[in-house]
């Protein structure tokens, strides 16, 4: 049997972030640094509100937590958050 977990996190002083969504996927499937998890699979991922030109967009609406090196460029002022238009 198997079962997925995620939760919600509330992130305080932040409050036009709103809630985060932290996803339980297995890490070796996960591109290192981001979370919730962005599936180690394309060469670029943009975010989903951004002008970038894909191939691949993160979900709607959801602001990734961006920790080390930050692959994709999701967190452009580079505070630790990306996509959090």
């Amino acid at each position: 049997m198997s079962v997925a977990v995620s939760s919600v996190l509330l992130v305080a002083g932040l409050p036009s972030l709103g809630a985060v969504a932290f996803d339980a996927s297995p890490a070796a499937s996960c591109t290192p640094g981001y979370t919730p998890c962005i599936a180690n699979k394309a060469s670029d991922v943009d975010c989903r509100a951004g002008s970038g030109n894909g191939p691949r967009y993160t979900k709607a609406g959801v602001v990734y937590r961006v920790r080390g090196s930050d692959r994709y460029g999701l967190d452009a002022d580079n505070d630790g958050w990306g996509c959090e238009r």
